[in-house]
């Protein structure tokens, strides 16, 4: 039953931002509406060719005829304007033949008027297909708007500061039109310190984001209601299983998973609480370095198993000055040529920098080497401890791992 709340209050919220993105949208349409900034400015492209190819063929041998080049300037003018200024300029062109039928032998010959309905039917098929072409890049700003909405809705933008936390996040989706697919990430505030989610749902685009939907509302309510890593994935695994329950299709029965990885990071004590289910381990930046964190995943949310006991905890030490960088495995993308990214190696090269400089020079590099497309949606989340904690809880810099919350240090 908690599930269910958690999945009827998800798709609620989800609903509401949609309708209010319809304001933006509106918005958006005004500007699509009222382009003659920098179409009346283009304008003058097409006059003027209408202009140099009358004056051109007035003075030119009656047997020269190069009124039907007039058609290239409504043809010109849709490529930036919409079907009304393509149809000013179809008419001015139709008058410019007129002028040029009137030098030359009069508007009543054969040739002036196969040249006038010639020029005449194909401007009327230009600012048609120029109207098509508005109305599709209206519906393509509504999608467009539609799925910010949905973004905003689900991956709600994570502070930029957390207690002794700054944090910067990154989202970076494959499909062209799409601003959010089956690649999430949460946080939120405990009494104690910060809890903080990544996931990867199989899949990517729009059919992902139910899956996402569920397990960001299911996390954002449970992470409160239990007291340790391992209790709170065994909760997300029972909110997974009610839903795939009730909603996966029989074609796709067991092949339906999200990798997650739950972290804990207290205010005080110099470490971080870690429990993978199948999601890539984080990478931990020290001064002039870069290192994997060691971690031992349970299976993924959908087919692992339930029971708290079956989770690991793995902690590690997590100094002032250090940065925690979680991703999802998008990030692992090809060149051109069939390489890795090499992820670990380009992350090394600025552990200096702040959370947000870090994700604007990997953004940079990642779609650098991937010639500027990704085949997967990709997540990134930096985390920088900016306040050494308390001299008197300082712990040793390895901690081992251990099972439902208890851990030891050396």
């Amino acid at each position: 039953m908690a599930g269910d709340a958690v999945l009827m209050s998800g798709l609620a919220a989800t609903l509401e931002g949609v309708q209010g993105g319809g304001v933006a949208a509106q918005q958006r349409f005004a500007g699509l509406r009222q382009p003659w900034q920098s179409s009346h400015a283009l304008l003058a492209i097409p006059v003027v060719l209408i202009l140099v190819i009358t004056v051109v063929d007035i003075r030119s041998p009656a047997d020269v005829h190069l009124g039907p080049a007039l058609v290239i300037a409504p043809a010109i003018t849709a490529s930036f304007a919409g079907p009304r200024l393509t149809g000013f300029i179809g008419v001015l062109a139709l008058a410019a033949q007129a002028i040029i039928g009137v030098f030359h032998g009069g508007l009543a010959t054969m040739n002036h008027v196969v040249q006038l309905v010639t020029i005449a039917v194909l401007a009327v098929l230009v600012v048609f297909l120029s109207a098509v072409r508005e109305r599709r890049s209206r519906q393509l700003a509504q999608v467009r708007s539609v799925a910010e909405a949905a973004q905003h809705v689900l991956l709600w933008p994570l502070p930029d500061r957390i207690g002794p936390l700054q944090v910067a996040c990154l989202y970076l989706a494959a499909e062209d039109e799409a601003q959010i697919g089956g690649d999430l990430y949460a946080a939120t505030r405990t009494e104690h310190g910060a809890r903080l989610m990544i996931g990867d749902v199989r899949g990517k685009g729009l059919p992902a984001i139910g899956e996402a939907a569920l397990l960001l509302g299911a996390f954002r309510e449970a992470a409160h209601q239990h007291t340790t890593l391992p209790t709170l994935a065994a909760g997300l695994e029972q909110s997974v299983a009610r839903y795939l329950t009730d909603f996966e299709p029989e074609d796709e029965a067991g092949e339906r998973f999200a990798t997650t990885l739950l972290l804990e990071i207290p205010d005080e004590d110099p470490v971080t609480r870690l429990t993978s289910c199948g999601h890539p381990p984080p990478l931990l930046l020290r001064p002039g370095e870069a290192v994997t964190v060691l971690v031992h995943p349970a299976p993924p949310l959908g087919v692992g198993p339930t029971a708290p006991e079956d989770y690991t905890l793995d902690v590690f030490s997590f100094e002032s000055g250090y940065t925690l960088l979680l991703y999802t495995d998008g990030v692992m993308e090809r060149d051109p040529a069939g390489g890795f990214y090499p992820f670990t190696e380009r992350a090394a090269q600025w552990t200096d920098a702040s959370p947000e400089t870090l994700l604007h020079h990997i953004r940079r590099d990642l779609l650098a080497h991937t010639g500027g497309r990704l085949d997967d949606d990709a997540a990134l989340i930096a985390i920088r401890r900016t306040t050494a904690p308390h001299p008197s809880r300082r712990h040793g810099r390895i901690i081992h791992r251990s099972r439902h919350g208890s851990a030891t240090s050396q």
